[in-house]
């Protein structure tokens, strides 16, 4: 049974599926790959058109009747969450009336947004890699960062409003849960076992093996430069990529159960 398979082409989804889709470890497993920007991953999950995707925590809590998640692949941690930045200094209490961009309506960023400033009225939705051009520019008055942005943004003269990630870890006590791997459950149980233990080993196989994977990370990374590169597999691959464990779970569970309290609502 072949499968639609998708994940971004960031440093750290890349780093860890290589192996798997490249032949470097065995399986029994046939797919269909597709990159793209978590968002549009999101979007395909929300509509039931990918069987096994990366997607946002956020955007889980909206299918999770359809779909799993695996317990390997997440992308949680502490200290590598999104950031709010503006051009210039903000006052807080103006924050409600600002024009902020987000990468996504369904990505945990704009969650997390939403988690630490419940009263904002307006975001408007941009590509991820297209955010801090949109502050600089003055399409908007502030924005939040995710991905590689997060090691630019201060050569770029922006300004940090807050750490959204360090926002959910002092109120929760939880690591941030970014983004996870998941499958939908109308597929085989026997396909989603296989795959869990396809996409732990290709996991061990980056990590014992980083230099392996630098080709087909280059080849999606575009004009990142190595040294970012590098940052970007250490900041969002860790021990909670390889297993979730029940902290992991944990704070995911701990995104539902915020969401649900929250009527469902995104931002």
């Amino acid at each position: 049974m072949k499968f639609t398979l998708g994940f971004s082409p960031c440093p750290n989804d890349t780093f860890i599926f290589d192996a798997l889709v490249n032949g470097k470890i065995a399986h029994n497993l046939q797919f269909d790959v597709l990159t793209a920007d978590v968002e549009e991953l999101n979007r395909l999950a929300l509509t039931g058109k990918i069987d096994i995707t990366k997607m946002s925590v956020h955007a889980y809590a909206h299918v999770a009747e359809e779909y799993e998640i695996c317990e390997s692949g997440s992308a949680l941690g502490r200290g590598n969450g999104p950031l709010f930045v503006s051009r210039t200094p903000i006052d807080h209490s103006k924050i409600p009336r600002l024009k902020i961009a987000v990468p996504g309506q369904y990505t945990t960023a704009a969650f997390l947004l939403k988690y630490a400033f419940p009263t904002i009225e307006q975001t408007v939705v941009y590509l991820f890699s297209d955010i801090e051009n949109a502050i600089l520019n003055g399409e908007v008055d502030a924005g939040v960062l995710i991905h590689e942005s997060r090691f630019t943004y201060r050569n770029k003269g922006l300004q940090l409003i807050a750490d959204l990630g360090k926002y959910w870890e002092t109120t929760t006590c939880q690591p941030i849960p970014l983004g996870c791997i998941a499958m939908r459950k109308s597929l085989p149980a026997n396909l989603r076992r296989l795959f869990s233990t396809a996409l732990k080993n290709s996991i061990l196989f980056a990590r014992a093996n980083p230099d392996s994977s630098s080709d087909y990370v280059r080849m999606h990374a575009q004009e990142m430069c190595e040294e970012i590169t590098t940052q970007h597999i250490a900041m969002f691959v860790n021990d909670f990529t390889l297993a979730l464990g029940e902290e992991g779970r944990g704070a995911i569970q701990r995104v539902l159960q915020e969401i649900e309290k929250n009527g469902g609502k995104t931002v």
